[in-house]
């Protein structure tokens, strides 16, 4: 009688999938591992956050998260959304993280140029004095491409600001439509797409899940 417990041989097409299979993942270790080794190279990373799709600003604050979870010092410079109650900002200031908050909201809401130029010229200052602070590790700005779209910043400046940073500061640009500069300036890119949005069907914006 045969013993329920013991392995039974693997029908031959079986065996030689996993084998097929066995073989393919230890070529792929073997570029991943080859990749892994070539990358050596320590510098602050300039990530861009862009595209028409939901949840830009929810990665960038996820990274700050992941900053301070490593014991780093992060700061926050939010643009546009400055008159919403933020969930992300009431978590990350408990944990020691600085903001600096825009505080107009929207300009289809404010209606008024002089006054979001006046705005973000005061956010950026603060902006471009923590891209010279080496004691913060990594700096969210939230929405910044929008003031570079807008022209309520100089793009030079603000290309400026970027490269002079110190050598080990990560920042992230979040934001729809980011110049094609900034693009080029960044070491990494990842463009969201819109999909679908609950929005577009009359769902409204909710606390706890979109702010």
């Amino acid at each position: 009688m045969t013993d329920e417990l013991t392995p039974q041989p693997q029908p031959a097409n079986e065996q030689q999938k996993a084998e097929r299979h066995k073989a393919r993942q230890q070529k792929l270790k073997q570029v991943v591992d080859a990749r892994v080794a070539a990358a050596s190279d320590e510098k602050g990373i300039l990530l861009v956050l862009t595209g028409n799709g939901k949840g830009k600003s929810t990665a960038g604050f996820g990274t700050v998260a992941r900053a301070v979870g490593h014991g780093k010092n992060a700061a926050v410079v939010q643009f546009i959304k400055g008159t919403w109650e933020c969930g992300e900002r009431k978590l990350l200031e408990n944990a020691g993280v600085q903001f600096e908050v825009m505080g107009t909201g929207f300009t289809w809401d404010t209606q008024d140029r002089a006054k979001d130029t006046a705005a973000a010229e005061k956010a950026w200052q603060v902006a471009e004095r923590w891209l010279q602070d080496e004691s913060i590790d990594v700096l969210l700005l939230d929405e910044l491409t929008y003031m570079v779209s807008f022209h309520y910043l100089d793009l030079e400046r603000v290309l400026t600001a970027l490269q002079q940073r110190p050598a080990m500061q990560h920042v992230i640009i979040t934001g729809r439509n980011c110049h094609r500069q900034l693009i080029e300036l960044a070491d990494t890119v990842s463009e969201i797409a819109n999909v679908k949005h609950a929005f577009d069907h009359g769902i409204k914006a909710q606390p706890g899940f979109d702010y």
